[in-house]
């Protein structure tokens, strides 16, 4: 087994006192750490002390869109001067700057799904599990996949959860509508989602056993869940449920722990002990800003593997501010275990080079 993939394997089992997985989460910041003299051709493993990858992940499940086979043709509009009205793949339309889709919060102005005869009508059949065009590649990627299995590294299945899917059907506020006053509707869409993931995931399980089911979820935001516990429950739960289950009975190798892998920015504290009902094992990427502490987590959760937790706010001020938060956080969730120092998020643009180093020089001298 190589070693990356041994030491990823230690974390998720929540093995104390090891080494700490050295990774980022991802970056905002890249254009001006650029114009700061970062080269553009370094690889970022030597320069920022990053540990080769210990799993590879399969897709083919979306992640913040649903994942339509075929997708939208990706249209302008509407033309508005600065701005202008695109079509997006997941059938929203959305306000851009003119020329610009990355970098800053579109508007959603429409989204595809407002009722069963628009679900039906429009978007349904963009999730039919028995499209070939879901396969074309499959030949392609899964030696490579066997190949990197066979070295022990872990193999992740990503999955769009069912709250960020619905949200991209249907609307962030008008979801909210939905699940009173449109359950039907709601559990159409769901059952959508169960028998295309299933669909999809017993073809990887023909040739690889699965280490992580690992769902993009963003149900929290910065004062907790969005919809409530009960909710949760009933409209998404016995989807999951049924759909680990699943999992576990077609794995190869049935002496293999599924870890239960669940990504939600904002506060997840609320979220934490209902997820644990259906048996999540990991969470990140725990925002310091929505009240997330990941040294205090940790000793309420201990049998819970946490990613993140590094305030991006703090990385843009000073060296002093950066050494007193990784002393307090990295020692003790070392000691732990089943943690790994990542940004709560994406590294900001605020945060400049020089700081983003200090901080990597900091984490592998406290990590070990």
């Amino acid at each position: 087994m190589v070693e990356a993939a041994r030491s990823l394997r230690d974390t998720y089992a929540r093995t104390p006192g090891l080494r700490l997985v050295r990774r980022e989460f991802g970056y905002y910041c890249l254009d001006r750490w650029y114009e700061q003299g970062l080269d553009r051709t370094v690889d970022f493993a030597e320069f920022f002390d990053y540990d080769p990858p210990g799993r590879t992940g399969l897709g083919g499940l979306g992640w913040c869109e649903a994942p339509f086979s075929p997708g939208y043709e990706e249209v302008v509009i509407e033309d508005r001067g600065d701005h202008e009205v695109v079509q997006d793949v997941a059938g929203r339309h959305v306000l851009y700057f003119k020329g610009r889709r990355d970098g800053f919060m579109p508007e959603y102005l429409h989204h595809p799904v407002s009722d069963l005869r628009s679900w039906h009508e429009n978007v349904r059949w963009r999730l039919d599990p028995a499209s070939p065009e879901r396969y074309a590649d499959m030949a392609a990627w899964l030696p490579r996949v066997q190949e990197q299995a066979a070295r022990g590294m872990m193999i992740s299945q990503h999955v769009i959860g069912g709250f960020m899917y619905l949200r991209s059907l249907i609307g962030p506020a008008d979801l909210l509508y939905a699940f009173l006053d449109q359950p039907e509707l709601i559990h159409s869409c769901m059952e959508a989602w169960f028998e295309l993931a299933d669909a999809v995931i017993a073809r990887h399980q023909e040739r690889l056993t699965l280490d992580e089911l690992y769902i993009a979820e963003d149900i929290c935001y910065n004062h907790g869940l969005l919809i409530s516990p009960s909710m949760m429950r009933a409209f998404l739960f016995p989807y999951y449920q049924q759909l680990i289950a699943n999992i576990r009975s077609r794995q190869l190798d049935r002496s293999r722990h599924l870890y239960i892998h669940i990504d939600t920015d904002g506060d997840p504290r609320p979220a934490i002990p209902v997820y644990l009902e259906i048996g999540m094992d990991a969470m990140s990427p725990f925002e310091v800003a929505a009240g997330s502490d990941v040294v205090e987590l940790g000793r309420q959760y201990p049998g819970l593997a946490m990613f993140g937790g590094i305030d991006k706010r703090v990385l843009a001020t000073t060296t002093e501010e950066i050494d007193a938060m990784v002393e307090r956080i990295l020692p003790t969730m070392r000691s732990r275990g089943g943690y790994i120092p990542t940004c709560d998020h994406g590294v900001p643009e605020e945060v400049s080079l020089d700081n983003y180093l200090h901080y990597r020089k900091r984490c592998v001298e406290l990590g070990g």
